[in-house]
């Protein structure tokens, strides 16, 4: 079961349940936050919730390609989760030396028992599906990072799994790591979607394929794949360390880190496309602008 949101034909955002036969079942929540809420009152799961409200709806007559998906959640904070796979870590060294040091603070935080974790974007920075993502002025080497987004309740339970879009400046990081902020955090430098597969609906959360594509005036240019097996810390590890001493909010987006990384002499470009696929959850595209 996926949850979205689209743009009803009053031209309001309308929160959706999509069934395994690709069936949409409008919800009477405002948004996730709110059913997340109405799942706490009632003591119940969210695709428990889900289920009982669709048994007096009726669904739409328009499958998903005929709509325009928004945001599915607007995440008052979204942190992501860094040097969490190998090839993250890999990447990580040549920004910083150009080439593998012996031992380096990436090395040293892919086996500590701390992970990297920071603030990513916040609701008004975060953008959803075909939504353009913009680039950094002063950087000049950019990427996407393809990551599988934990869906979190306020107490920490993995409610969903949806797709985000770490977008990040090598550039800025490489030259030192404490201009981390800057090279994470900008305008449309995060995008979330297009839906949130809840997590009661996934058999093996650590089995999901990660599908990354760019295209460059209509060519691809880029492609890879992955699969959340490579991630070397396990979901529960990263929330734990999220919630410690910490106030979580109904609906936060936890990323979990990347592990495709374009060729290091691979820069985005005003006009580029990005499309990140996991199966089960959907396609994310987003269009790439210069500001």
């Amino acid at each position: 079961m996926r949850i979205i949101s689209y743009v009803s034909d009053s031209k309001t955002n309308q929160l959706a349940a999509v069934t395994e036969d690709s069936k949409i079942y409008p919800l009477p929540f405002q948004d996730f936050q709110e059913l997340l809420g109405k799942c706490e009152e009632q003591t119940k799961s969210c695709l428990t919730l889900v289920k009982e409200t669709m048994g007096g709806i009726a669904p739409i007559q328009k499958s998903i390609d005929e709509i325009e998906l928004k945001l599915p959640i607007n995440a008052q904070e979204v942190w992501a989760s860094g040097v969490t796979y190998l090839r993250s870590k890999d990447a990580r060294n040549y920004e910083s030396q150009g080439s593998e040091p012996s031992v380096s603070y990436y090395d040293k935080v892919y086996v500590a028992e701390r992970p990297e974790l920071f603030l990513k974007s916040t609701n008004n920075r975060t953008i959803g599906p075909n939504d353009p993502l913009f680039l950094r002025s002063d950087s000049t080497w950019q990427i996407p990072e393809p990551e599988l987004g934990l869906v979190i309740d306020g107490s920490g339970n993995i409610v969903g799994y949806t797709i985000g879009n770490d977008m990040s400046c090598r550039d800025i990081e490489g030259e030192n790591p404490l201009y981390l902020p800057q090279a994470k955090m900008w305008k449309h430098s995060c995008s979330i979607g297009p839906s949130i597969l809840l997590a009661e609906a996934v058999e093996d959360p650590y089995a999901f394929d990660i599908h990354c594509t760019i295209f460059r005036a209509g060519e691809k240019v880029f492609e890879d794949q992955a699969s959340t097996s490579q991630l070397k810390r396990r979901y529960e590890e990263l929330v734990d360390f999220l919630k410690r001493d910490n106030e979580l909010f109904s609906g936060t987006v936890l990323l979990t880190g990347t592990c495709i990384v374009p060729p290091n002499e691979f820069t985005l470009r005003d006009g580029d496309v990005v499309e990140i696929e996991i199966p089960g959850i959907g396609l994310l595209r987003n269009p790439v602008e210069a500001q």
